[in-house]
């Protein structure tokens, strides 16, 4: 065994204290596991035919307000359902088939799935010690659960060992055995108002399950928001907290984690003290959440929660270490949220006090009626009944809406198609160009999204809530990319420039950061116009800079020349001009002369050279005619 870091071990141990203190200060009891209990019935065959209690996986997705009726297959071989089957079970029965499984060996969670792989339409597990039912939990840190957890889509019911040998039993005897999975009591629903409640955490850095919740928060924004501003639910968040033991309330780990004197705890985000974000600063976020709802509440706006909660996860991530009091504060003015309301209710931190808002959270943590302590994040619980299976947008509405009495359900449980128009009142808190009247602000069925949007194919970039800037090539089409840009006198400048795709500069002759330009008076700064004799006269984007005298002004060497020289110079010009006329007549003349006799030369030596041959010529046929001539001496 290699050798324990002694710092390393000594903050496990306290963190480790303070959880098992704050479990034991629920109700000074043993923790109990939250089990919500669904019916099970067995329909065929007729001597086996009972009703069972079945506790609900925390995975999956049960048929809240729905049932599922189907024929129980217990497999020949891979009982524990902990690989792949290589065989499916969809098609054995002309029913689903619910697959029976045995617990052991691997993760409820592996069953389900490799039961879903295989066509199963739900999953019993039977369990393998005579207990009380436990809800069936997904794994707290797994890499391999992490890629299927949220693929899960059939229900998983905990049952009996008992029950479980019955079905086996009847399935060796040749029976079909058929059973019913009944979720239609498994949320009461005592009145035609809904009430629910989300034990949720403002930590981000805890894993899968803080992405869980804060995805969900995020997906179900929309339709909390409707159903509460209808009157049709009562949302309430709560958050968990712990206390530190009284003997360790001085020491560095209790101070690091904990509030008003080690009453209000949570562990440290890193799990290392002294770096990265604190406990408290977790205590500290929570405890604002709390009051953003009661505040909110108290003006009937408490569904700003959903709004504050996500943009807060947004602007003021743990990751990006943005998880600060400034920043929450910029996220509350966004949305119009009276700030020093939520400063009183949040009271003082470093006061040796009960914190009334945190108490009360602590005492709400213990279970009441057939709701047990919760000790799960997420957690959601509807009309006190604790909801089971994975938290999914579409999966919790039905939940909800299973809680209204039969006919008395509002529209939206009957159609998920949402408006929530959100964008309507101050611009849904998101960023908003007043002068070309472009925002952020996106209405969909999630509720309002703050996103930088594209405008004639030109993106914006920025958070969406306090910037938005175009950008690429084409920015400068749309409201001069943002950037400055004025016209005076027919003469237009601009800081926005099409070579660049991003930023503003101010043009030549302006100074300032791009978006603000102000023109440069280069006379008076003496940049320009320095030679001697010039006068300097500045004007908008520029200056003009004329010279003494009938002089010229040459603006790239900043100088003057003269522009009319004296006569002598005139007739001195005029001589050379003169003289470099006639040295270029007599040039060309001797050419000409030149070239002629050059010609007559050459012509003479090929006449030449055709002369002999005519002459030859000329004897040749002179000789040839003799014999034809009379002779006279004949």
């Amino acid at each position: 065994m290699g050798l324990v870091n002694e710092r390393s071990l000594s903050a496990v141990l306290a963190a480790l204290t303070v959880v098992f203190v704050a479990m034991d200060s629920l109700g000074h009891c043993n923790a109990r596991f939250v089990v919500e209990k669904g019916s099970v019935s067995v329909l065929n065959p007729e001597e086996m035919r009972s009703k069972y209690d079945g506790s609900i996986a925390n995975f999956g997705l049960p048929d809240y307000g729905g049932f599922l009726i189907g024929s129980v297959v217990y497999p020949e071989s891979g009982t524990a359902g902990c690989s792949e089957f290589h065989k499916t079970f969809k098609a054995k029965f002309p029913r689903p088939t619910i697959l029976l499984l045995d617990r052991g060996e691997c993760y409820f969670a592996l069953k389900a799935w490799n039961a879903q792989l295989a066509g199963a339409a739900a999953v019993l597990v039977a369990d393998n010690v005579d207990e009380p039912l436990l809800t069936m939990d997904s794994p707290e840190e797994s890499n391999v659960a992490d890629e299927f957890i949220e693929r899960i889509t059939i229900p998983s019911v905990l049952i009996q060992q008992s029950f479980g040998e019955s079905i086996k039993q009847g399935l060796r005897r040749g029976k079909d055995v058929v059973l019913k999975l009944d979720w239609r009591e498994s949320v009461p629903h005592p009145d035609q108002r809904v009430e629910y409640e989300l034990w949720t955490n403002s930590n981000d850095e805890c894993g899968a399950r803080c992405d869980e919740q804060m995805t969900f928060v995020k997906n179900f924004k929309g339709h909390a928001q409707i159903l509460e501003k209808g009157g049709y639910t009562l949302f309430t968040p709560h958050y968990i907290t712990w206390f530190c033991p009284l003997p360790f309330i001085n020491s560095a780990q209790c101070k690091s984690q904990c509030i008003n004197n080690g009453r209000y705890c949570a562990p440290d985000p890193e799990q290392v003290f002294g770096e990265g974000y604190e406990g408290k600063d977790v205590v500290f976020e929570n405890l604002r959440q709390l009051c953003v709802h009661r505040v909110a509440n108290e003006s009937n706006r408490s569904w700003v929660w959903w709004d504050y909660v996500t943009d807060f996860h947004i602007r003021c991530s743990m990751k990006e270490k943005k998880y600060s009091k400034d920043c929450a504060e910029n996220v509350m003015k966004s949305l119009n949220l009276p700030i020093d309301k939520i400063k009183r209710c949040i009271g003082d931190p470093e006061a040796d006090t009960e914190n009334q808002v945190l108490k009360a959270e602590q005492e709400l943590q213990v279970g009441r009626g057939d709701r047990g302590d919760v000790t799960i994040l997420p957690t959601l619980v509807i009309n006190d009944a604790q909801y089971r299976g994975r938290l999914g947008s579409t999966a919790v509405l039905k939940a909800i809406c299973a809680g209204f009495n039969e006919t008395s359900e509002p529209a939206i449980c009957l159609s998920t198609d949402l408006e929530t128009n959100e964008c309507l009142e101050n611009n849904g808190g998101c960023w908003l160009d007043v002068k070309s009247n472009i925002t952020a602000c996106k209405d969909t069925f999630r509720g309002r999204v703050c996103e930088c949007p594209v405008v004639k194919g030109v993106q914006y970039k920025g958070d969406g809530y306090d910037s938005c800037s175009p950008y690429g090539p084409a920015r400068c089409t749309i409201n001069n990319g943002g950037c400055w840009s004025d016209t005076r006198n027919g003469l237009t400048f601009s800081a926005c420039s099409e070579t660049d795709s991003t930023g503003c500069k101010c043009p030549q002759g302006f100074r300032g950061d791009g978006h603000t330009c102000e023109d440069i008076n280069e006379c008076k700064e003496r940049s320009a116009c320095q030679c001697s004799g010039c006068k300097c006269k500045n004007k908008w984007g520029g200056y003009d800079c004329k010279c003494s005298g009938n002089r010229l002004y040459i603006h790239e060497q900043d100088t003057c020349i003269e522009r009319d020289g004296s006569k002598t110079a005139w007739w001195l010009t005029l001589l050379v001009l003169a003289i470099v006329t006639a040295i270029g007549l007599a040039g060309y003349l001797f050419y000409k002369y030149r070239f002629r006799t050059y010609m007559d030369s050459e012509i003479m030596a090929i006449m030449s050279q055709y002369m002999p041959l005519d002459s030859q010529r000329a004897r040749e046929v002179h000789t040839e005619a003799e014999p034809f001539r009379l002779n006279p001496s004949v």
